[in-house]
């Protein structure tokens, strides 16, 4: 059997594992060739872009003319606030509420909310949400994916109900950090790209598992359903990301929401990484990054040492660093959480995480999954 060699970007740390990533022939990833290849972009032409976008779907008569999916963290209100205020729209925040919502998440919700927009709290069933999450955990490795389905298909359902046609996103993920580069030049995209990148496919058989076992009943799951294709073209639903008219910036994202839109940070380093203005809004957060570390080698700093390194704020050493304290932390503090959310036994939580354990990158001693690679040193297995 041919062995397959396991690598780093040469530039920034994104590893040859991530899914979807591509590598040039020097070694560095598309996330930081998307970065140099930004520094061409006439951003003054993707403005003008934006501008007749928005003039397309602004309101006459004073109603919200876009929708901005918003948990009260950085991004959201960073595009809320600039179709706002710098734009002269009139948008309609939309939070899909997570399970296991954490104080500080709650705190900056409210703190944007009452720097002043218009805004919709979604609970899609919490009992059905638990189902969707559990089996996403069991089934995909994913501790939260009815949440991540639900911030799709929830926000998409509140804008046909409100007959609000366009939604703005905040980046798009695959572009920005390395993935799929087959939206970089274009400015909207479709529910099969959600479907088949950000669900990462298979999220009928979620829905369609959970009815089957007869947990759920089809009426259950309204929040959690696409609009038809009818539904799409009757109300000329359109899908955009900030990401693709504006230089994507995190840290300048955060100092708009700190700034202007009430943000709040941790006092001390999330979990898992060494930043604290970021994905403090739920506790499974940090379990969905410690799953990533487990099944592809990097976990939360790396990401988040990518984006530092990328916006020229840390070098490549630094990060290793970082990277070598941070990534695999284990979400200890929340494990009694997760076991009653789940309704799981700490035995049968431990399965489940074995089960998405990469055994070619991991080994298990005195019942702690440890790397057998070093961070940034080439391997094969």
């Amino acid at each position: 059997m041919s062995k397959k060699k396991i690598f780093w970007c040469k530039t920034c740390l994104n590893m040859s594992t991530r899914p979807r990533i591509e590598f040039n022939s020097k070694g560095s990833c598309n996330a930081c060739l998307r970065t140099e290849e930004k520094k061409t972009i006439d951003w003054n032409k993707r403005n003008d872009e934006l501008k007749l976008l928005l003039d397309k779907y602004r309101s006459k008569d004073g109603g919200f003319d876009c929708v901005v999916p918003c948990s009260g963290g950085k991004d959201g209100s960073h595009v809320a606030y600039n179709l706002k205020h710098k734009y002269g729209m009139n948008p309609l925040a939309v939070t899909i509420r997570p399970a296991l919502s954490m104080e500080l998440g709650d705190k900056n919700l409210y703190n944007f909310i009452h720097s002043g927009f218009n805004h919709i709290h979604v609970t899609p069933n919490p009992k059905v949400m638990q189902v969707l999450n559990k089996y996403g955990f069991i089934e995909k490795g994913f501790p939260y994916y009815g949440w991540l389905i639900a911030i799709h298909t929830a926000v998409i359902r509140t804008a046909y109900n409100f007959n609000v046609p366009l939604i703005f996103y905040g980046e798009d993920g695959e572009v920005e950090y390395g993935g799929s580069v087959e939206n970089k030049d274009r400015a909207m995209y479709g529910i099969d790209y959600m479907k088949r990148v950000y669900l990462e496919g298979g999220y009928e058989k979620v829905l369609k598992k959970a009815v089957d076992d007869g947990i759920l009943e089809s009426s259950d799951l309204y929040f959690f359903n696409f609009p038809n294709d009818n539904e799409i073209k009757k109300k000329d639903l359109s899908f955009t990301h900030w990401s693709y008219f504006e230089n994507w910036d995190p840290y300048t994202n955060y100092l708009t929401a700190k700034n202007n839109c009430g943000l709040q940070e941790k006092d001390d380093a999330n979990s898992g990484t060494f930043t604290n203005f970021a994905q403090n809004d739920q506790a499974l957060y940090s379990l969905h990054a410690y799953l990533m570390y487990l099944k592809f080698g990097f976990g939360r700093a790396t990401q988040d040492a990518g984006i530092e390194i990328r916006r020229e704020a840390m070098t490549r050493d630094q990060a290793l660093n970082l990277v070598k304290i941070y990534d695999n932390m284990y979400p200890s503090e929340h494990i009694d959480d997760y076991l009653e959310y789940y309704q799981m036994s700490k035995e049968e939580f431990d399965v489940v995480i074995d089960k998405w354990v990469n055994k070619d990158l991991f080994v298990k001693e005195d019942g702690i999954w440890n790397p057998k690679f070093e961070v940034g040193q080439d391997f094969e297995i």
